[in-house]
């Protein structure tokens, strides 16, 4: 794989710093069902990391005691650790939401089938990724036959109550473009996709984020292959909006690799990045999280992913 990270560490991307931190964003390993074409964390089948319940428990102690209000769970397919469960179930009582990062296919795979029923009880948010409501464009970027497994998860999400609005129980599905290009406008796309799954499927669901693809890892390694890296980085910092900098997520966020490592963004994480203040990186258990509002983030040219047009991060389009 082709390193991306001396094509973007020399960055003129604006000096930014962290507001009050809410949301503690941590990859319990990058172990996957998929192997997804625009995947920033390169996971796989063949990956074999994997958070270990000692870190799981100071993840826990972490949330008990400091300022959180949400647990943003990633992977990899995060389902798969096996102390997954146990940190949903600690997380709800200690009255933190709770957002499960999930590829859907996950929810058919043999062992699992109950997952969505236990993702339900415990009132967890889904955050699907569905690059597009078409199964020739999904099977292109994540693998043949992923669409109709999605659609099956879709579905028993469905038949639990996700995506109504009066049983409180959210899904969110996640749009990336299918090679180096923006996004569309978030708020189009959203109704075009509720359009085709509901009248070719039935299906319905909460919102949509659309999220531009990172030029790091797995996808920035086949740009460089194609010769396609510096025209998707020019294109990424032409439609550079300052307004979206005040909204990008690494401002109210840390990131937790599956050593209990921390780092600005989980994209970072995959640079290997350390916080911004630090010089080294440093273990969620010796975190001093009273020095982390106001502190530097560390920025490079990948950055521009998330301020690019209407904007992207773990949360979608940051403006219209």
């Amino acid at each position: 794989m082709h390193e991306t990270l001396p094509r973007l560490i020399d960055s003129d991307f604006p000096k930014i710093r962290r507001f009050a931190v809410k949301t503690l964003q941590i990859n319990l390993g990058y172990r996957c069902n998929q192997s997804c074409l625009h995947c920033h964390v390169a996971a796989g089948p063949n990956r074999t990391e994997s958070m270990e319940r000692e870190t799981v428990d100071a993840v826990i102690a972490c949330l008990g005691s400091g300022p959180f209000e949400t647990l943003d769970i990633t992977g990899g397919a995060p389902e798969l650790n096996p102390h997954f469960r146990d940190l949903v179930r600690a997380a709800r009582e200690l009255g933190v939401h709770v957002m499960d990062r999930c590829n859907l296919s996950i929810l058919s795979e043999p062992g699992y089938e109950d997952l969505a029923a236990f993702l339900a009880k415990h009132g967890v948010e889904v955050v699907a990724s569905l690059p597009c409501y078409l199964e020739e464009n999904v099977d292109a970027q994540r693998g043949k036959g992923v669409f109709a497994q999605s659609l099956d998860g879709l579905r028993r999400l469905n038949a639990l109550g996700y995506g109504d609005a009066e049983t409180g129980l959210v899904l969110s599905l996640v749009y990336n473009p299918l090679g180096p290009a923006l996004p569309p406008a978030q708020c189009g796309l959203e109704q075009t996709y509720r359009k085709e799954l509901g009248e070719r499927h039935g299906i319905v669901f909460s919102r949509l984020f659309t999220l531009a693809n990172m030029p790091i890892q797995r996808f920035g390694s086949t740009l460089i292959s194609k010769g396609q890296f510096d025209d998707y980085l020019a294109l990424l910092k032409s439609a550079h909006r300052a307004e979206n900098l005040p909204q990008v997520m690494c401002r109210e966020l840390i990131s937790v690799d599956w050593r209990g490592y921390v780092y600005d963004c989980d994209f970072n994480q995959m640079l290997g990045l350390p916080l911004g203040a630090t010089p080294s990186a440093v273990n969620l258990s010796d975190l001093d999280l009273a020095r982390l509002a106001e502190a530097p983030i560390r920025v490079a040219d990948h950055c521009y992913g998330c301020t690019a047009g209407q904007g992207s991060s773990c949360s979608g389009a940051l403006s219209g």
